[in-house]
């Protein structure tokens, strides 16, 4: 008997609410890859066609545009399940999960993310290789609803730290943390500082374009375009 194939994710669009209200940091956009919680939602939605069959049945016509996402045939199961402010829903699940995982240290911070704030106060005395460590682990899967704070998150926290200090975490952390790193000094909260605040030592330039070159061969250019040499380093190799 063949093994069945593993079932592919769901993919959720985006989920509105009567009063407009939203979580900041919900994407449009996010996949159900755990095999219990796409039975809920296949559950929720048998409900809401059941519930459409009998109104239809009644001569009451439902619209049914949309994904099919569960959200076609709203009903209180599924409004509950799906809507990324529900305490108790899909997203708030795969937040916390992301919220779980997080270095003790920043765990807090995370939660308080997780839970709809927007700019949570960052935690004190934290080195920032463990926070390059937090944004290495991120995976390109799955594409949950926490897919958005994994990368926002640690971000933040880099965001207003100055490149000298950034420099020096590069220098003692490890793999994981030149993979956060590499994201980091590849994305737009690094390449858009000015020219002078983009000088990076030589030390820890080579050890980002080595990993980049490596394990991230996408974000190279950027690197090679964006991470400044000090003035020093430039005469030291004229």
């Amino acid at each position: 008997m063949q093994p069945k194939p593993p079932r592919k994710p769901l993919v959720m669009g985006d989920f509105s609410r009567p009063d407009g209200a939203r979580h900041p940091h919900h994407p449009a956009r996010y996949e159900i890859a755990d095999p219990a919680e796409i039975r809920e939602v296949r559950a929720v939605r048998r409900i809401g066609r059941q519930r459409a069959a009998a109104a239809a049945a009644k001569g009451v016509v439902f619209c049914s545009c949309g994904d099919d996402d569960g959200t076609a045939h709203p009903t209180p199961e599924s409004n509950r399940l799906l809507d990324p402010l529900s305490p108790d829903g899909i997203p708030a699940r795969h937040r916390e999960r992301w919220a779980a995982a997080a270095p003790e240290a920043l765990r807090a911070y995370a939660r308080a993310l997780a839970g709809g704030e927007e700019e949570p106060a960052p935690p004190r005395g934290v080195p920032y290789a463990v926070v390059f460590r937090w944004l290495g682990a991120v995976r390109a899967e799955p594409r949950d609803a926490a897919r958005l704070l994994a990368e926002r998150g640690p971000c933040r926290l880099l965001a207003g730290v100055s490149t000298e200090e950034l420099a020096w975490a590069v220098r003692g952390t490890g793999r994981a943390g030149l993979e956060g790193a590499v994201r980091f000094f590849a994305s737009e909260e690094f390449t858009t500082r000015h020219p002078k605040r983009r000088r990076v030592p030589d030390t820890a330039r080579d050890l980002l374009l080595r990993h980049a070159r490596s394990h991230r061969p996408a974000d190279l250019p950027v690197l090679e375009r964006r991470l400044l040499r000090t003035p020093d380093d430039r005469v030291r190799r004229s």
